[in-house]
This record gives C-alpha cells, sequence and structure tokens, in this order.
C-alpha cells in the first residue's frame, strides 16, 4: 500500500506543538486593516490552537497525522 501524500495547502498553513496540537495563524488580518478597531488586531496577533472538532481533520492532511 502506497503512503498518504501530505495536502501542501495544510501543511503550509498549521505546524504541530510539542503535545500533539495543532497551531495556525487566525483569520482577519491580510487587508482593510483601518477599518478595525486596534483592539481587535492585538487580538488577531500570533497563533492560536486549532479547534478540537477541526482537529482529526487537519491532522488526517498531514503527514504526521
Amino acid at each position: 500500500m502506497p503512503k498518504m501524500k501530505t495536502n501542501k495547502g495544510a501543511r503550509k498553513r498549521f505546524k504541530m506543538t510539542a503535545s500533539g496540537k495543532i497551531k495556525h495563524k487566525r483569520a482577519n488580518t491580510r487587508h482593510i486593516l483601518t477599518s478595525k478597531a486596534t483592539g481587535q488586531k492585538r487580538h488577531l496577533r500570533g497563533t492560536t490552537i486549532v479547534n478540537v472538532a477541526n482537529a482529526p481533520q487537519i491532522k488526517r492532511m498531514m503527514p504526521y497525522g
């Protein structure tokens, strides 16, 4: 049986933590930032953990899934 290929789009968007959770960058930070409040933009900085409900589908797309 051949190995499953990694989904290249998922590989670029998600990273695995040491404990096995999946990190991702938040949405809504690309453009039209002048109409967004400073607090909202600050909240969107950095990365966050993927929702538990979505984690199995993402793990299936990744090489370590």
